[in-house]
């Protein structure tokens, strides 16, 4: 029988993305057949794979989920959380598919999540070289001189490397406040706030809008619904993937 990578068992299962896997695996959190594994360690449908001591239950076939949610602030994107805050996975009420978050919000941003448990939909997506496009709504204090929009836009050095170029629209300036919509085609770690701190800006408001084609339109926060055939179709394109 075909051995297949365990870390993308793991994601087909829907267990967590693939590049979550990987991590799990080099944190020695996976087992296979009671022994731990490594990255590059392959298995059966048939092998026993737990993760922290949790069987996985492996599946050939399997009912996909894709949900975009409004992410209110307050909330952290994990599954669970050692302090013990709120999850966005606590707004999920009528979800019986174990779905994860795509990518990352931290606790104060709000806004376009996706979560899944199609797990190589997941990675194509957060994926460095597919380079999907996120646009940001962020209020920023005092205000914004145009050498500062220069450098938001060109790039800004984080961690000993620069940023892709962004594009930076000024939507409304007003006393002590201006409003911008930042996009980006990369996923560091809090970036758009690393940004604007870089260059001498306060973070106010952080709200993400879109993920490619997918907007956030009038959702409510604290919702989630499906994608629509036509929302999936425009995303799939979006990373390279036929319909």
């Amino acid at each position: 029988m075909e051995k297949i990578r365990i870390q993308k068992l793991l994601a087909d299962a829907g267990y967590c993305s693939r590049r979550k896997a990987e991590e799990l695996i080099e944190r020695g959190k996976v087992k296979l057949n009671g022994h731990p594994v490594k990255l590059g360690d392959k298995a059966t449908y048939q092998d026993l794979i737990t993760v922290s001591g949790e069987r996985i239950y492996l599946s050939r076939k399997k009912s996909y989920r894709y949900l975009l949610m409004y992410k209110p602030r307050g909330y952290v994107t994990t599954t669970s959380d050692e302090l013990d805050r709120r999850c966005v996975m606590d707004l999920l009420t009528d979800v019986e598919e174990r779905v994860y978050p795509i990518g990352r919000l931290d606790k104060d941003s709000e806004g376009l999540l996706l979560l899944t448990n199609d797990g190589k939909f997941a990675n194509d997506i957060m994926h460095p070289s597919r380079h999907i496009s996120k646009t940001y709504r962020v209020t920023v204090r005092p205000d914004i001189t145009e050498e500062q929009l220069v450098t938001l836009s060109s790039g800004v050095e984080l961690d000993g490397r620069m940023t892709l170029p962004a594009n930076v629209v000024v939507k409304t300036r007003e006393p002590g406040r201006v409003v911008l919509l930042i996009t980006i085609r990369e996923g560091r770690n809090r970036q758009i706030r690393r940004m604007c701190e870089a260059v001498g800006l306060e973070v106010a408001r952080l709200r993400r809008v879109s993920i490619g084609p997918l907007k956030l339109g009038m959702q409510k926060p604290g919702t989630y619904r499906d994608l629509t055939a036509e929302e999936l179709r425009a995303i799939r394109n979006a990373i390279g993937k036929e319909s």
